[in-house]
């Protein structure tokens, strides 16, 4: 990796079980990773509802795969049951969701090649002509409608399947306020709108006023709208993924020390 974050304290809020790989790459680009995951990844309440969709997964002639999460949580789950049928279209928003996929052996997978939203899935000339298919979009509990939405307006009979829950880790803000009070936190990633709200509510007050003058570097502008509402005066957009990201902070640093 070229990109080089000079020393730089970076904030890696994502939960617990996605974190480490990217904090490896910012240790690779010579920044410091401080790890404060402000989403949990927890089981769904109730299992039947999941168990039922993937037994009749022989029904469906799509599914969707909204996050690496749900990549890991359904495929672990699917594969202690059953195979996937072969005919099944397999599909995914994002470049990470795709990889986790390439690590189940999944490589024929239809995403979008650069902007990796539901609105770029949605885009895809392959997602035109779908009336009457069945769809499963595999994703954890709520989330965006768009996709759903948009797909069943074109026709299509939608299934959620929620494979996980997002919750809010009971953790202590204190040893963060610190690092900030020490000039130890540099920057902030942020990589959903509820992960920014739920930081802004653990941090508190003192620590909001250290968050507002951070930059927050964010992979999606709808997290850059949140940013703005909450008040944050250094919202800065980066192409989806864990080297664009890395990229972008590197070249925002490089500029302001230029």
């Amino acid at each position: 990796m070229t990109h080089d974050l000079l020393g730089k304290g970076i904030l890696v809020t994502r939960p617990a079980q996605l974190a480490e790989s990217f904090s490896e790459k910012i240790r690779l680009a010579n920044g410091h990773p401080v790890a404060f995951p402000v989403l949990e990844i927890l089981d769904t309440a109730n299992p039947d509802p999941l168990n039922r969709i993937i037994d009749a997964l022989d029904g469906f002639d799509m599914a969707i795969f909204i996050s690496p999460t749900a990549v890991n949580k359904a495929l672990n789950l699917i594969r202690s049951r059953r195979e996937l049928p072969d005919r099944l279209i397999i599909a995914a928003i994002g470049q990470g969701s795709r990889r986790e996929l390439a690590r189940f052996g999944i490589r024929n997978v239809l995403a979008p090649s650069q902007r990796f939203d539901s609105e770029h899935l949605l885009a895809m000339p392959e997602m035109q002509e779908i009336s009457g298919r069945q769809i499963v979009i595999f994703r954890g509990d709520g989330g965006r409608e768009l996709l759903g939405d948009e797909l069943t307006r074109r026709g299509a009979q939608v299934t959620y399947a929620e494979c996980y829950r997002r919750g809010r880790p009971d953790r202590d803000a204190g040893i963060l306020l610190r690092l900030w009070s020490r000039g130890e936190i540099q920057a902030v990633t942020i990589t959903s709108a509820e992960g920014l709200h739920n930081l802004y509510d653990m941090v508190g007050k003192l620590g909001r006023q250290w968050l507002k003058s951070t930059p927050v570097f964010v992979s999606h502008e709808r997290i850059l709208d949140v940013a703005r509402e909450l008040g944050l005066q250094h919202g800065v957009l980066t192409p989806s993924g864990d080297e664009e990201m890395i990229a972008g902070m590197a070249d925002w640093f490089a500029a302001r020390h230029d």
